[in-house]
């Protein structure tokens, strides 16, 4: 028996208790997570915003120690430090194949199991196919990634989605060209990796845009030339810095209808606006078709930064390694799993870019 944060109301506080994580199968890993991040995603399923079925445990940005693995698995073996993300692909699906594995459409054996149980027997739903707000998580063999084992397991947590998120929207999804003129609106976690994504893609100006203060200060820690403040007229100011152009990328880091709308304002004329961020289900957004049809521009979706895991984690690894990648100042604070509601009810409060869970010595 591990502990874990179950979910078994939306919107009430995480439960800790003891559950079973199942043996691995034909494919799969068991691992000893040893840090999970706080994402945004992750607080959005626990507030019912996006559906679903209880109980759940949640949890999906996290790294952690190969304790077991099932058959056919060859890309890690047992005692490997990995980074966890919810990216699972089978390798044969029309989306895989086309280099697209955040939209893999294969089915996995896994899902048709029971990963965890409490401890009556009941089922508990495997969270966003990862559940790592637990000690133990039982995954796909596609969804690990080693790492080497002297990055601090807080900072090496970020690799599995906000990193790859943010960074990825622009080196993957816009493939930003050096020179461009791109802006960010919202700061958080996810932006902040799009921000330093966008200034070592060498862009020409990267404009970060929130409403706080302390966080466009963060921005330009990570990259950003300039900060412009949401609550002034943002599209007349960056307008000012681009010479009256607009920009050549717009990253919606937030999920808001608002910030969306936004983007096609700050937008150049073949511009793109890149929605990263993930609004509640049916929130709807509008926007005047002709003009963009009239000014040629774009509108691109990026699910996880369009990552493939093999190719990415390892550049990421090695940008951190070489002083360009910042991971330590990606992390506010780190709590151990009991305190767990209290560094949701932190990241609700906008007070940190990521809070983690690091577990401890286990019993």
């Amino acid at each position: 028996m591990v502990k874990a944060a179950v979910c078994r109301e939306f919107g009430a506080p995480l439960s800790i208790e003891e559950i079973t994580v199942a043996a691995p199968g034909a494919g799969q890993v068991k691992v000893d997570v040893e840090a999970c991040a706080i994402c945004h995603s992750d607080i959005h399923f626990i507030d019912g915003a996006w559906g679903g079925r209880l109980p759940t445990i949640y949890g999906h940005e996290a790294v952690g120690t190969v304790s077991a693995i099932g058959d056919g698995v060859d890309n890690v073996a047992v005692g490997d430090r990995v980074v966890i993300s919810l990216i699972r692909s089978c390798g044969s699906c029309p989306s895989c194949q086309r280099g697209m594995p955040v939209n893999c459409t294969g089915r996995f054996t896994i899902d048709a199991t029971r990963p965890l149980t409490d401890v009556d027997g009941e089922s508990l739903v495997h969270g966003l196919k990862t559940g790592t707000f637990a000690e133990e998580a039982l995954l796909d063999s596609s969804q690990v990634v080693p790492i080497p084992d002297d990055i601090p397991v807080a900072s090496a947590s970020l690799l599995g989605c906000g990193v790859i998120t943010g960074f990825g929207a622009v080196t993957n999804t816009a493939q930003v060209e050096p020179g461009s003129n791109v802006v960010v609106i919202g700061c958080g976690g996810v932006g902040l990796n799009a921000v330093q994504g966008a200034a070592i893609s060498g862009a020409g100006s990267v404009i970060a845009i929130d409403l706080a203060d302390d966080k466009l200060e963060a921005a330009r820690e990570f990259g950003a030339t300039a900060g412009v403040s949401g609550a002034d007229d943002a599209v007349a100011q960056v307008q000012a810095l681009t010479g009256g152009i607009g920009a050549d990328y717009v990253f919606v880091t937030v999920g808001a209808k608002p910030a969306i709308e936004q983007g096609f304002a700050l937008a150049a004329p073949g511009g793109a606006v890149v929605i990263v961020g993930m609004t509640a289900t049916g929130v709807m957004v509008e926007f005047d078709a002709t003009t963009i049809a009239g000014m040629g521009q774009r509108v691109l979706g990026s699910k996880m930064g369009s990552s493939r895991l093999p190719v990415d984690i390892p550049l990421l690894v090695s940008l951190y390694e070489d002083g360009r990648l910042k991971l330590d100042e990606l992390v506010t604070k780190t709590y151990p799993l009991e305190e767990i509601n209290e560094a949701i009810d932190a990241v609700k409060r906008g007070e940190a870019r990521r809070n983690v869970i690091v577990f401890g010595e286990r019993s």
